[in-house]
């Protein structure tokens, strides 16, 4: 293979693995700081928080990574492919599968639903209600939350692993030592 193409796919790789630390680190924060905090507080606050991040959270910083991921980590397998590199390959390609299922559907399918339902909520003035609409609220979004994170990691771990695999002299540079 062409060291351009050896170059692609050592940027590919990497690029993979930032990727996918970023979506895992995104959920991972949600699961253990984000929603612990956000049920300690009034539920008022909760919920004009939740709907006011929920908002924000779309924007051009976190789409090409969330959107981005997946399809960087196809090219990647396909570029490991190319260069002979199969098992490599197939643990970036096993890394988009598991984002795809584990962290891209349960948003899409459950997460965004669950998001736009409490936006079209007004804050409950009565701390009775807020804190019903909450409890409804919180657990089931954290539970699947969570699952993102998990796949998130095993995403991460799977690149890592497949970036173990590269042989450091991919690009045809020799080592400096024997």
């Amino acid at each position: 293979m062409p060291a351009v193409g050896n170059a692609s796919l050592a940027v590919a790789a990497l690029l993979s693995l930032l990727l996918s630390g970023a979506i895992f680190g995104f959920f991972y924060a949600w699961v253990c700081s984000t929603m612990w905090g956000l049920d300690t507080a009034d539920p008022r606050v909760a919920i004009a928080a939740m709907q006011a991040m929920n908002a924000s959270v779309r924007n051009a910083v976190f789409a090409p990574a969330f959107f981005g991921t997946p399809l960087v980590l196809l090219a990647t397998a396909a570029l490991a492919a190319r260069a002979r590199l199969r098992p490599a390959g197939l643990l970036f390609l096993a890394a988009a599968i598991v984002y795809l299922v584990g962290c891209m559907a349960p948003t899409m399918a459950v997460n965004v639903p669950m998001n736009e339902a409490l936006a079209g909520q007004a804050v409950p003035e009565d701390p009775v209600r807020a804190k019903e609409l909450w409890a409804a609220f919180s657990g089931r979004w954290q539970a699947w939350n969570t699952l993102r994170a998990v796949a998130a990691g095993l995403g991460l771990v799977l690149v890592g692993v497949a970036l173990v695999l590269i042989p450091p002299n991919l690009s045809g540079a020799r080592r400096a030592c024997p």
